[in-house]
């Protein structure tokens, strides 16, 4: 069961892009063992409240909090890092090394970062492997996969590095469709066994089976939150009854939005952790 202590605070969170204020005012709270979804019309700032929670953007007012550590305080890159170690990130796209197997993509991060041996190391992501049900595509190299089980590749290496939450950002964006169940179902495992995870998605079912909270923004504010049922099946506002009722009745799939902040952060949460 979640715990009453929230391990993420988010508090009149302010961001702007010169003259285009992204986030504003949002306050947000993810209790240690609760699945957390973020839902909305894209450009809404979703995906920039999941990069503010990791410090790969920096808010110009209001506080983030995640355990003990106040986010928006640090300013040193060694401070960034141990944050990091403790908070996984899946993003839209998979971005393993292209030149490393599937079992040296898990080790390197557990290796060069947490100095673990690699033999007590390997042992590990094996497992998580399995976990993920590709175990049998250790020594293949990512070239060699489908777009869902690349992703599923991606979850487990951000598991490898024993993570206390995990972020989710439109996971299911990139891949076709008949192959968006098997990363869901890996996405569905984990919040079943406690992981505490926030997910960005438009996976408007899915969200609702497997949520402890949703909220639901627009234009930079939160305009509804509740519970999974209350916000599919009692929104309180007119805007989030619309959303929905144009979402739960779109079947075809949202082609993948460019982000011009994606390849740049992925790169530095890559390297820094």
């Amino acid at each position: 069961m979640p715990s009453t202590e929230p391990l993420v605070s988010l508090r009149d969170l302010h961001l702007s892009f010169g003259a285009n204020a992204v986030l504003k005012g949002i306050d947000l709270d993810v209790l240690r063992g609760q699945a957390v979804s973020i839902i909305g019309p894209s450009g809404s700032g979703k995906s920039t409240i999941l990069r503010c929670i990791t410090g790969l953007l920096k808010p110009q007012r209001g506080t983030i909090r995640v355990g003990a550590t106040e986010v928006h305080r640090l300013q040193r890159e060694a401070g960034l890092i141990e944050l990091r170690k403790r908070v996984g990130f899946v993003f839209q796209q998979y971005n393993l090394f292209p030149h490393l197997s599937v079992l040296d993509n898990l080790l390197i991060a557990p290796c060069k970062v947490l100095g673990r041996r690699r033999a007590d190391a390997e042992r590990e992501v094996r497992q998580l492997l399995a976990k993920v049900r590709m175990e049998h595509k250790a020594d293949a190299f990512p070239g060699q996969l489908s777009g869902g089980q690349q992703q599923r590749v991606a979850i487990a290496r951000a598991l490898a590095m024993r993570p206390e939450l995990i972020l989710f950002d439109e996971v299911t964006s990139a891949l076709d469709p008949e192959t968006v169940g098997e990363v869901l179902t890996v996405i569905r495992e984990l919040t079943e066994e406690g992981m505490t995870c926030v997910l960005v998605t438009h996976e408007m079912r899915f969200a609702e089976e497997i949520s402890d909270r949703v909220y639901f923004t627009e234009n930079g504010l939160i305009v509804e939150s509740g519970s999974a049922h209350q916000v599919f099946q009692q929104p309180q506002s007119e805007r989030t009854r619309e959303f929905l009722r144009h979402a739960l009745g779109d079947v075809g799939r949202r082609p993948l939005q460019p982000d011009p902040y994606l390849l740049s952060n992925i790169s530095r949460y890559s390297l820094s952790v």
